[in-house]
């Protein structure tokens, strides 16, 4: 069973920094993307005051495996639940526990009342695009000529909740 747990930027901050860093590995074949890691971890730690239950480092047996980032957001004129960074170790990815991630984002974007969420994903990233398919979001726009593609879930809080 995975446990979740509150980053403290100053304790974590490597872990959080090599975690990001290798999402942008997978995503887009390099790390040239990432922008300055002091600009991060302010951005996190303004991020992680807002939202304190959004961003959290993903335990299993005393060790991190995966990291949550987790806002809300306005789009487009509504307010939506936004998943900044959803990443396992490649170690831990293609064994159901990404739904356990899954499972905790949408308890917390239910908690908001918010109708749908969403999050960029590169195209050349399948494994994610097709995860992310799998728990029933779908692409509604390609951004940043084609490098990202936008994709959005849909909440319905009745039945929802009887999943949390």
């Amino acid at each position: 069973m995975l446990t979740f747990e509150a980053i403290d930027v100053m304790k974590h901050q490597a872990k959080v920094i090599a975690f990001r860093k290798d999402s942008f590995r997978v995503s887009f074949g390099n790390t040239s993307g990432f922008g300055d890691e002091e600009d991060y971890l302010r951005w996190l730690e303004e991020k992680k005051h807002a939202f304190p239950a959004g961003f959290m480092l993903v335990c299993e047996n005393d060790d991190y495996i995966g990291q949550l980032e987790l806002s809300i957001k306005e789009y487009s004129g509504e307010s939506i639940g936004y998943i900044h960074l959803f990443y396992l170790v490649p170690e831990k990815r293609g064994q159901g526990k990404g739904l356990e991630l899954y499972q905790y984002a949408k308890q917390f974007f239910l908690q908001y009342k918010v109708a749908s969420y969403e999050l960029r994903v590169s195209p050349s990233n399948t494994a994610a695009v097709n995860f992310y398919r799998k728990i029933g979001m779908d692409p509604i726009k390609t951004e940043f000529d084609g490098k990202v593609i936008r994709m959005r879930g849909m909440l319905s809080h009745e039945r929802d909740n009887d999943l949390v």
